[in-house]
C-alpha cells in the first residue's frame, strides 16, 4: 500500500489533544542520569521505567541478553548501539562470530567502520580493548557491545594447547577479566552489553534447567541480564499467481529482566523483531494500548486508527505521530505500575 496522502485530519486531532500528565522528574530518582533506549518502549520500561521517565539503560554496567539461537539477540544489541550513537556517543562493536555486516547494520540506524568493529578471537581481547578505550566526550554514555560471549576462545585454544582444560580456563579468564573490567565501566560511564547462548544443564544438582556459557562470572558480574524466551516465529503469506506462498519475516519474544540491580527484577516485554527492520516498537505499543484499554479497535489518545494492524502503523508513520504513542503507552505503563505499589510505614 503506498503512503502518499497524510491523514490530516486525525494528525491535527492528535496535536490538539491535551496530554496525559507526565510524572515529574523529581518523583523519580535523581541519580539515574541519561539513558540509552533499547528500541523497544515496553523493554526500556521493563527495565528501569519506575527509575526514570520512559526507562532505558543507563551507563556504567555490563548487560548480558541471552536465549535460545534466532530469538534476536543480534538484533538487540544493534538497535541499542544505533541509539548510543544517535546520542552522540561512541562504540566498539566485537564480533567473534563475524555475522554483522555494515549492510545489515544499517537497518538499526547503526554505522560501522574498521575504527569500532572488530572480530576477536579470545576473552582477553574484548575485555582488554575496553580498558584500554579512551573516548573525547565524557558528557555522554558510550558502548561496548559483545555478539556473542559463547564464541569467544582462549589463548591457549588458540594455540591448540590442553584441550581437556579450556572450560575450566576459559571461565578462569572470563572471571578475571570481568573483575578488572566491570570498575572500568563504571568509572568511565560505559554500557556494555554482550549477548550470550544458552545450553541445556545436565547437572541434576542444579535447580537452573539452562546455563550460559562462561561459567558463573558473566551472571555474577552483570548488573542487568535480559533472557529471550522462546521465539514465535511471525509468517507472513501472499499469493502468487493463484498459489499461497508463506515467509517467516520475523519474531515475537518475550524478553525477561531476570536479573537486574538498577530496579525491579522480572518485568518482562513483548517484543517483535522484523528481519529486515529491527524491533517493530510501533506495532507492540498499539497492541499494548489496545490490550488495556478495552478497544476492539486499535486507538490513540481515545481517537480510532484502525481495526487492521497494518492501517494504524501506516496511519502513524505517515501522520508523524510516534511520539504520541510512545508517550500514551508509557503513560498507560505508569498507571498500571503504580496500582502494584506497596504503600507501607517508614522503616527506622
Amino acid at each position: 500500500m503506498e503512503r502518499t496522502k497524510k491523514p490530516e485530519k486525525l494528525s491535527q486531532q492528535m496535536k490538539k489533544r491535551s496530554e496525559k500528565p507526565i510524572i515529574k522528574k523529581d518523583e523519580y530518582d535523581g541519580d539515574f542520569g541519561t539513558v540509552i533506549s533499547t528500541g523497544s518502549t515496553l523493554l526500556d520500561l521493563a527495565i528501569s521505567g519506575g527509575r526514570v521517565h520512559g526507562g532505558g539503560l543507563p551507563g556504567g554496567i555490563l548487560v548480558e541478553a541471552f536465549g535460545p539461537s534466532g530469538s534476536g539477540k543480534t538484533i538487540l544489541l544493534s538497535e541499542i548501539a544505533g541509539s548510543v550513537q544517535r546520542q552522540k556517543g561512541e562504540i566498539m562493536f566485537h564480533d567473534p562470530e563475524a555475522r554483522l555486516n555494515r549492510r545489515f547494520a544499517k537497518l538499526f540506524g547503526l554505522e560501522l567502520n574498521d575504527k569500532d568493529y572488530f572480530r576477536s578471537n579470545t576473552v582477553p581481547e574484548v575485555f582488554s580493548s575496553v580498558r584500554d578505550w579512551e573516548v573525547e566526550n565524557d558528557k555522554v554514555i558510550h558502548g561496548v557491545f559483545a555478539d556473542s560471549l559463547a564464541a569467544l576462545s582462549t589463548d591457549m585454544e588458540m594455540e591448540g594447547k590442553d584441550g581437556d582444560k579450556m572450560g575450566m580456563r576459559r571461565a578462569k579468564e572470563f572471571s578475571e577479566e570481568l573483575r578488572k573490567t566491570c570498575r572500568i565501566l563504571a568509572l568511565k560511564n560505559y554500557l556494555m552489553v554482550c549477548s550470550n547462548q544458552v545450553r541445556v544443564n545436565i547437572d541434576p544438582r542444579s535447580f537452573q534447567k539452562y546455563t550460559t556459557p562462561g561459567g558463573e562470572s558473566v551472571g555474577f558480574y552483570s548488573s542487568l541480564r535480559l533472557r529471550f524466551n522462546k521465539p514465535e516465529k511471525i509468517t507472513n503469506k501472499i499469493k502468487v499467481a493463484g498459489k499461497e506462498v508463506k515467509r517467516v519475516s520475523g519474531v515475537k519474544v518475550e524478553i525477561e529482566v531476570f536479573k537486574s540491580s538498577i530496579w525491579k527484577p522480572f518485568h518482562t516485554a513483548p517484543v517483535t523483531i522484523l528481519f529486515d527492520y529491527g524491533i517493530d516498537n510501533i506495532k507492540d505499543c498499539l497492541q499494548f494500548i489496545k490490550d488495556y484499554t478495552s478497544n476492539n479497535v486499535y486507538t490513540l489518545g481515545g481517537n480510532k486508527l484502525s481495526v487492521s494492524m497494518d492501517e494504524a502503523v501506516e496511519i502513524v508513520e505517515v501522520g508523524d505521530l510516534e511520539p504520541k504513542v510512545k508517550e500514551e503507552t508509557i503513560s498507560l505503563w505508569e498507571e498500571i505500575e503504580s496500582k502494584f505499589k506497596i504503600e507501607r510505614k517508614a522503616k527506622r
